[in-house]
């Protein structure tokens, strides 16, 4: 009888305590009917800033710094997070959660002045996830980083890179998405999606023709702004659609001599009126310069107090505002944006409750899984004579050469930098602070070979002297030389490798045919030695669980499946500027023809074209069909793997028309894994702003009746086949979008 009286209080104390959770929560929405989740974000928003004072909205607007700042005396509050990029005070009275923000792209950062460090996972740099072509695979990464930034008590990931590499010296490209919109958009844009499924906000950055760091805070941005809603605008416009980022960080460079933080054509014109963009724009951390310019020009929240020479919100805004010089409804409306994204992205209903130093091992773990997926699809193969590659198991002795290789892998430095679980594998190096320490992941490349190849003898050199390494390769089957070079924040770099490493893969390839370079880069370097080597593997920066990933290609236990998201250019000579990033005015004589369109339209080769890769085994293309029956261009082919083992291509889809920047455009891209023999049916479509010309006059997308190329290859250089199609005259505005 007791057991049977248990069993049916078990269910009447649930609904008593349901009812008693509900009752308190009715009673708040009816006290806070923005509580109620099935009212649109809007309308959340317009709730909730009816009742807030000036002060209260005054708050929102005015970030601080995470972090203790010396230079300035600055001490964080202490609700913020220890070590971390931002901190927005929430409003309790209202409900309305605190902002706590953390760098960056590739994973949970933490400030480099900050005593206790978070080891948290690091994907590959942000070239390296562009690199493989696979927007499901950016979309795991981000969701992989925005769950590790909800776990350790931040609502807002200050990531999603998408600024063109217009300049390949730029410190800072292995944060981005290459050089071509549509598919730095994509990537970027399948990123952000991710981050931002975990119920936190996402940015997009920096907003905008952001492409260089000499002179970063300064520098004059110069392009013909046709030319940029072809280029680098439409990247932002991509990935907008696709991630729809709560937030947009305005750049720290002026464009068109106005800081873009406080430029109207950007922050107004393009991003509000022609985009139709709802969430809110942040600066970038000492990137604002006024109060009413700014304000009135579209930025909504100064953020990284102290970085700015001044507060420029809060106080100053209440005062411009008080004169007039800012409408009262420009403040409300800079609150309400800042409110709305809060409510779209879910930080009311899934509010941050803790804020721990250290994750659980299992989820770290289950991390490294989708950083090393990530790694081992970027890895581009460039070049393979003799099929050197994968490592032949009778490949008895392997010397490997140089790059610390048996300690870990490289990282870019700056405010993106995440520190590893277990530490820098390599601590010491200069410079050791900001954008330092220079980091390497602890995942080493000769260790994971020694795993995998228990019968071969691997031995090890660091590199340093040529003439042992050379003697060493000589008395080997293979020579893996990996070679690095260590880009970030706030400086640009040579596209030559430093510390005589081109000198090094001379002496080595001139001892031994079969020398395989590695590369950890953060973009394009220059390959002098690429006629002498066996093969080349282009590793970019690889993350967490890196070392495993480039042994996982170089064994073949992976099929290497990267293409190159930027050309590699045979001499500095080819850029469309050769001469070194300048401080002051920087004009972009090339216009939209950013990459492989400069080098077509100049009929110029690179070292290596964009979206080249190779594979184990060979992909063919049949059938290849192009229609337009109602003005959309779709595409139609068939991709055959014709080798012995499985793997993944890349077919790219360019167009061609008359009046470009260039002869061609990438214009889709499918990634497709086959079973070896195995073939499968494709089709995409054609975006029509990529068949378009923006006309600024009209301020409309304007695209030319009449006959387009399409071109199937495996590369920009590497065309398979051409059909071609008839497109009617057609007129878009700026706002349209899919």
């Amino acid at each position: 009888m007791k057991r049977h009286t248990l069993a049916l209080a078990a269910p009447l104390l649930a609904l008593a305590a349901t009812t008693a959770i509900t009752a308190p929560a009715q009673a708040q929405q009816a006290a806070r009917p923005w509580s109620n989740a099935k009212l649109s974000p809007d309308a959340r928003a317009k709730l909730v800033l009816a009742q807030m004072t000036e002060d209260e909205k005054l708050t929102l607007v005015f970030g601080l710094f995470g972090t203790d700042f010396a230079p300035k005396n600055f001490k964080t509050p202490a609700e913020a997070r220890p070590g971390s990029a931002g901190y927005i005070p929430g409003i309790p009275r209202l409900g309305i959660p605190a902002q706590w923000q953390t760098d960056a792209g590739v994973g949970v950062a933490t400030q480099g002045s900050a005593v206790n460090k978070r080891g948290r996972t690091s994907l590959p740099s942000g070239i390296a996830t562009a690199a493989t072509w696979d927007p499901a695979l950016a979309f795991k990464g981000g969701a992989m980083i925005g769950a590790e930034a909800r776990a350790s008590g931040f609502n807002v990931l200050l990531a999603g890179g998408v600024n063109l590499l217009r300049e390949p010296r730029n410190g800072r490209n292995f944060e981005y998405g290459g050089e071509d919109p549509l598919l730095a958009g994509t990537m970027v844009g399948a990123q952000i999606a991710g981050i931002q499924s975990n119920h936190i906000i996402s940015t997009v950055k920096h907003y905008a023709i952001n492409d260089q760091e000499t002179d970063r805070f300064k520098m004059n941005a110069v392009l013909d702004r046709t030319a940029a809603r072809m280029s680098d605008l439409l990247a932002f416009n991509f990935a907008i659609e696709r991630g729809t980022p709560g937030s947009v960080m305005c750049s720290y460079n002026k464009v068109d001599g106005l800081y873009a933080c406080e430029q109207p054509w950007l922050l107004t014109d393009v991003l509000r009126r022609d985009w139709g963009w709802k969430g809110f724009v942040m600066s970038d951390w000492g990137a604002t310069h006024s109060t009413v310019a700014a304000a009135n020009a579209g930025l909504e929240q100064e953020s990284g107090w102290p970085f700015d020479e001044q507060p420029y919100f809060r106080e100053p805004l209440k005062a411009a505002i008080a004169k007039g010089e800012v409408s009262k409804a420009r403040l409300d409306e800079m609150a309400h944006r800042i409110l709305r994204s809060m409510f779209a992205h879910g930080l009311f209903e899934h509010p941050i409750t803790a804020a721990p130093l250290d994750l659980p091992p299992a989820m770290l773990k289950a991390h490294a899984d989708v950083t090393r997926a990530d790694a081992e699809a970027a890895i581009v193969l460039l070049q393979n004579k003799g099929d050197v590659l994968p490592l032949a198991a009778t490949a008895k002795r392997i010397v490997v050469i140089g790059g610390h290789a048996d300690k870990g892998v490289l990282a870019g430095g700056g405010s993106s930098l995440v520190y590893p679980v277990g530490g820098n594998a390599v601590p010491g190096l200069e410079p050791k602070v900001w954008p330092g320490p220079v980091m390497y992941h602890p995942s080493s490349p000769l260790e994971a070979l020694r795993r995998q190849l228990p019968n071969a003898q691997i031995t090890y050199l660091d590199g340093t002297d040529a003439t042992a390494a050379a003697a060493a390769a000589k008395q080997a089957d293979v020579a893996l030389v990996f070679a690095t070079q260590w880009t970030g924040e706030a400086f640009d770099v040579s596209l030559s490798l430093t510390d005589n490493q081109d000198a090094l893969i001379d002496a080595v390839a001139g001892a031994n045919a079969r020398t395989v370079v590695v590369l950890e880069t953060g973009g394009p370097v220059l390959t002098p030695w690429a006629d002498k080597t066996a093969a080349i593997l282009e590793a970019w920066y690889p993350g967490t669980a890196g070392g495993e990933a480039i042994a996982n290609v170089l064994t073949g236990k992976v099929n290497p499946s990267g293409h190159l998201p930027a050309s590699f250019p045979r001499s500095l000579a080819q850029l469309p500027k050769p001469s070194a990033p300048n401080e002051g005015e920087t004009r972009y004589a090339e216009g939209a023809a950013v990459g492989y369109k400069w080098y077509d339209a100049k009929g110029d080769k690179p070292q290596f074209a964009f979206g080249h890769g190779l594979s184990y085994t060979r992909f063919a293309y049949a059938g290849l069909k192009a229609a337009a029956p109602k003005g959309t261009v779709t595409v139609r082919f068939t991709v055959r793997n014709a080798g012995t083992r499985a793997g993944a291509d890349v077919a790219q889809v360019y167009v061609s028309g008359n009046g470009w920047e260039a002869p061609k455009r990438l214009g889709a891209f499918q990634k497709v894994s086959l079973a070896a023999g195995a073939s499968k049916p494709v089709t995409v479509t054609i975006d029509p702003r990529l068949l378009a010309v923006f006309d600024g006059a009209s301020n409309r997308w304007k695209i030319a009746g009449g006959s387009y190329k399409v071109l199937l290859g495996h590369s920009a250089d590497d065309i398979a086949a051409t059909t071609t199609v008839t497109v009617p005259a057609r007129t878009l505005p700026a706002s349209w979008h899919p």
